[in-house]
């Protein structure tokens, strides 16, 4: 019997969930870090998205701070996406490419 569910470990669904969630988190990139603005889904309000950092979660996490205390504004790590509020994809850029990733912008 799975512990967490409660089914049998034939029929567990939750290890399955926990496991395919796994590997589509540690799916590799292909290298190169793209920095964005969205606003659907935020009423209007624009933020910069930071997608493709090939970064562990509480790594990523650590450089989602020094990105918000460099742009003075908030923000937030999502499925392994940086989200900082506003419009810094310039600022944003210049510190990744000194950080030695390579920095593409992308959207319009």
């Amino acid at each position: 019997m799975c512990p967490d569910c409660g089914r049998p470990e034939a029929d567990c669904t939750c290890r399955r969930d926990s496991a395919a969630a796994a590997s589509a988190a540690a799916m590799p990139s292909d290298g190169v870090v793209r920095v964005g603005r969205e606003t659907k889904g935020r009423q209007g309000k624009g933020v910069t998205v930071v997608t493709g950092v090939p970064l562990p979660p509480a790594e990523l996490a650590d450089l989602c701070t020094q990105l918000k205390k460099q742009c003075g504004s908030g923000g937030a790590v999502k499925d392994g996406v940086i989200e900082i509020q506003g419009d810094h994809r310039d600022r944003l850029a210049a510190e990744l490419a000194q950080r030695g990733w390579t920095v593409k912008r992308s959207g319009g």
